[in-house]
């Protein structure tokens, strides 16, 4: 009896000893396990990044600092900004400025923790959580959206052409908003209502799907309920999961309309009249996430960490899909992009919801984060991009009290 106890005992080491090793072997290198290796009942989720870059000399970091000051100052002069603003590289922050504010009627400020919305910039989080999905294995990149709701009313349109704009589909925003019964604005539109509205109100694609790009606010409605059946989670369950919890994205969540919206940071007119909600501030996928510039500074250094998405998927992320046109503008999976024929390519996303606008740069191969935030209108947020020639060989111009010193 002992030694059948004994070699049990060993049969079980064995067996634990087996499936330790395997495991391990199916961690990538930075021992995170691959999303397509997860359980079957796992939910894939973002990875803080844990690779150390090399750090910033201070006088690099000086240098950097005064030559974006200057733009700054010129960009929102008499600081004219309100909103939020930072500018890192290697993950360290080398200027950031938070100005104006939250609410101008109790005279709340805007700081390093006041989350404000963040426009279609949200788009990039929800194509980080589709690709996630579809690395795990819980949905496929080519796959019909028919397929995955049910009702979905265009058989040809998958889940690759929602990423990259080239579905075809009509914007929700202009097919709800004409006088003809289709819906009635004093009601409150959700996701499910825009399906429900295209599947029987005879609304038809705008292009022949798959001929050209289009950008449309609906795809990402869309993709916002794909992620919703792919998770049996809310959308707002769903990202919290996935990206903003794993990330410690503290200050950063998905607008819910009816218990947020008189609590959120509202948006104003350049004049600082105060913007009020209306009958789409209930969609979200395409807009709707509130974030700070120092949460998203976590994200982008996750989504260009090793191990964020297998190397075929990621390359697809950054390939521009639309090329029935000459022209250095294109559109990736999720993300903005201008390919010049240096070949240099740049890599962005800007938004604009009522009074918010906002931009996210990320520059590959310099590791830079570029975000600008802002709840009363302005254009200027879009002028960021500016910075980049500090950092590597981009063809925007500079004024010359911009340039390195």
């Amino acid at each position: 009896m002992k030694m059948i106890f004994i070699k049990k005992t060993n049969i079980l080491q064995l067996l634990t000893l087996t499936l330790v090793l395997g495991s391990c072997n199916l961690k990538n290198k930075e021992g995170i396990l691959s999303d397509s290796k997860l359980p079957k009942d796992t939910l894939p989720h973002m990875e803080p990044a844990t690779k150390k870059l090399p750090r910033l000399t201070t006088q690099y970091i000086n240098s950097k600092k005064n030559a974006i000051e200057h733009f700054y100052n010129r960009n929102w002069p008499n600081n004219s900004m309100n909103g939020s603003f930072l500018v890192a590289q290697n993950g360290q922050i080398i200027f950031e400025k938070y100005e104006g504010m939250a609410n101008f009627r109790d005279e709340r400020p805007i700081t390093a923790t006041t989350p404000l919305h963040l426009a279609s910039v949200s788009k990039v989080l929800t194509a980080t959580a589709v690709l996630k999905l579809i690395d795990a294995k819980k949905i496929g990149l080519d796959q019909k959206v028919n397929s995955i709701l049910r009702t979905f009313p265009f058989p040809e349109v998958t889940v690759k052409m929602l990423l990259n704009h080239r579905s075809g589909m009509r914007n929700y925003a202009y097919f709800t908003d004409k006088k003809d019964g289709v819906w009635d604005r004093h009601n409150i539109l959700s996701n499910k209502d825009i399906i429900n509205l295209m599947a029987t109100k005879d609304i038809g694609l705008e292009a022949r799907t798959n001929t050209r790009f289009a950008y449309c606010n609906t795809n990402y409605a869309v993709l916002a309920l794909v992620i919703e059946k792919a998770t049996g989670l809310s959308y707002k369950k769903a990202m919290e999961r996935m990206i903003f919890k794993p990330l410690g994205m503290n200050h950063t969540f998905v607008f819910d309309y009816e218990k947020n919206k008189d609590t959120i940071v509202p948006s104003y007119k350049g004049n600082k009249v105060e913007i009020g909600k209306d009958y789409l501030d209930a969609i979200y996928g395409d807009k709707n996430i509130y974030s700070t510039p120092r949460d998203l500074l976590k994200f982008d250094l996750a989504r260009n960490a090793p191990g964020f998405l297998s190397p075929n998927l990621l390359k697809l992320v950054y390939t521009p899909f639309s090329n029935e046109r000459k022209g250095e503008k294109n559109y990736g999976l999720g993300i903005r992009m201008i390919n010049w024929e240096t070949g240099q390519n740049f890599y962005f996303h800007n938004g604009w919801w009522h009074g918010n606008t906002s931009s996210y740069v990320t520059l590959l191969k310099e590791h830079v984060t570029i975000i600008a935030l802002s709840n009363k209108f302005t254009t200027k947020t879009y002028q960021v991009r500016k910075l980049a020639p500090l950092f590597g060989d981009y063809p925007f111009k500079l004024g010359k009290d911009e340039k390195e010193e």
